[in-house]
């Protein structure tokens, strides 16, 4: 089949991105509820942090635009690629995949010959699922590898490209992706839908498995007054270990790592596990034991500086430091919290400071994930794991 015209379903971190990047070569149109999201990108201005997003939106020549006019948009497209949200039902211990299923009924209700391409995030075995439920082979699974604040970069520079089908259409799919990218000699892999998305799951596991370790070892190292620098370098320089998505933190976060963990974790079900349960947990332990060492301060009123996960993102949903914020809060401890992408006076009953300086004066302890310039001159004040300057 000719596809010539994608359908792109939600415009936050991996729909925009793959939109701008697919809108190079191929009419695209960027499908979402939020008439706000809609008019900022018609008029290329990109609604999130990505620089890369805004320049390509702002410079480049694109073929993309954007409608909260769904069922029009579906009815002459070729691929509707869906990357609509699917957090984590603590309840139900499962995704909620309400949205990707309400979008795909919607196209099969519409369109009897496109294509449907899944990039949200998904349980193991859904898309399978999916095909017996609407008895169609017309919706495939590409899992997406995507940093936040970097996700354009990261689809014109892809570490790998996966479809999950073994086809001739599923290689079409892969080279408009690979057509759109940057990168040369891209690694391509075709596998079915079920081992797409286990693909997904075990990567983002590993991921916080790493972050999980050496947060670990640094409370070892807090615990029994070591150096955890010195320890980190000298186990980095193993090769097989390698210098790289090291550096201390609160804990895992953001948009994948905790839910995709916790999603893996269900997918065990009666399969026997020790380690899974152990990734999940210790982000937890982490988080308990951050708070006891700030405490330890014996504070009377703490600052938090920045929510946001990573630097140049607007993103702190499932932030590490919310953890330590409502672990300090529980303790009665006064919270004043520091967050420029914060418009409410607000955040969970805790005052939101507008000028650094008068936070920085205001706060006996300023708890930073990350260090900035901005905290240089109170550093004796700022508690921080952040040891080599680097969001991983």
């Amino acid at each position: 089949m000719v596809i010539e015209h994608v359908a792109v379903v939600g415009t936050g971190y991996v729909g925009l991105s793959n939109a701008v990047l697919l809108a190079g070569k191929l009419q695209v149109t960027a499908v979402d509820i939020d008439p706000v999201k809609i008019e900022q990108i018609n008029a290329k201005k990109s609604p999130i942090v990505d620089s890369d997003i805004s320049h390509y939106l702002e410079k480049e020549k694109l073929n993309l635009i954007a409608t909260t006019d769904a069922i029009a948009t579906y009815k002459h497209a070729d691929l509707v690629v869906v990357a609509t949200p699917t957090n984590y039902d603590p309840i139900k211990n499962h995704f909620d995949t309400s949205s990707v299923e309400s979008v795909i009924q919607a196209v099969l209700a519409v369109n009897d010959s496109c294509l449907i391409l899944i990039k949200s995030t998904i349980p193991v075995g859904y898309t399978k699922e999916l095909c017996a439920k609407f008895n169609t082979d017309r919706i495939l699974f590409s899992p997406e590898f995507l940093r936040e604040g970097k996700a354009l970069y990261d689809c014109l520079y892809p570490s790998r490209i996966i479809i999950g089908e073994q086809s001739e259409r599923a290689q079409q799919i892969a080279e408009l992706f690979v057509q759109g990218a940057k990168k040369e000699n891209i690694d391509v892999l075709l596998t079915s839908s079920t081992e797409a998305e286990a693909i997904k799951l075990f990567s983002n596991t590993y991921l916080a498995m790493r972050v999980a370790f050496f947060n670990e070892l640094d409370s070892y190292a807090i615990a029994h007054n070591l150096n955890t620098q010195q320890i980190i370098e000298g186990v980095c320089l193993d090769p097989r270990i390698g210098n790289h998505y090291n550096n201390p933190s609160f804990g895992y976060g953001g948009y994948c790592l905790p839910k995709d963990t916790k999603q893996l974790l269900a997918n065990y079900g009666q399969v026997p596990q020790e380690l899974m349960t152990a990734i999940v947990q210790s982000n937890r332990t982490r988080k308990d034991f951050v708070a006891e060492d700030i405490l330890a301060r014996q504070p009377k009123v703490v600052g938090f500086y920045r929510l946001v996960m990573k630097a140049g993102s607007d993103n702190f949903r499932s932030s590490s430091i919310q953890g330590i914020m409502k672990r300090i809060k529980a303790k009665g401890i006064e919270v004043l919290v520091y967050e420029p992408a914060l418009a409410d006076d607000h955040f969970y009953n805790s005052e939101v400071v507008k000028h650094v300086d008068d936070f920085k004066r205001r706060v006996d302890v300023i708890v930073a994930n990350r260090l900035s310039d901005e905290l240089s001159d109170v550093l004796d004040k700022v508690y921080t794991r952040d040891l080599f300057g680097k969001d991983s």
